[in-house]
């Protein structure tokens, strides 16, 4: 994992290159919930490990490269961003799961579990991120 200069929050930035491997998923929760540690939120971690784990299923499932690259960060003293970065410069598209189907609810549990959630298009792809409040902050 690497971790970057301190943001004005001051608190540093976590990311790590990752294979773009069913793998991976297990990896990316470890991080989340080590920073997450770090910085004294445990509190977030299990909802932080259920949005890691779906940015980064679809990544799996639909980037164009051999790697992705997670991105744990903390804009603000009680706000978590968790991205995932990619080479595929389509956008995330939500979908319509039919009963027993076991994929296409990512989008919607990252929805339900993230304060907030959007895509930022890149010059070679795209970031898809989610952020987390931590409940005494509202």
């Amino acid at each position: 994992m690497t971790m970057t200069a301190s943001r004005p929050t001051g608190h540093p930035g976590y990311s790590e290159t990752l294979l773009r491997r069913p793998e991976s998923v297990a990896t990316a929760r470890r991080l989340v919930r080590t920073a997450l540690a770090a910085w004294g939120m445990e509190e977030l971690a299990d909802d932080g490990a259920l949005v890691v784990s779906e940015l980064v299923t679809n990544a799996v499932l639909h980037a164009r490269s051999e790697v992705i690259r997670l991105v744990i960060s903390r804009p603000g003293p009680a706000t978590v961003r968790i991205g995932v970065v990619d080479r595929s410069k389509a956008p995330p598209r939500h979908r319509r799961s039919e009963g027993e189907e076991d994929s296409g609810r990512g989008l919607v549990l990252v929805a339900g579990l993230a304060a907030a959630w959007g895509t930022d298009p890149l010059p070679w792809g795209k970031r898809v991120w989610g952020e987390l409040h931590r409940k005494d902050s509202w």
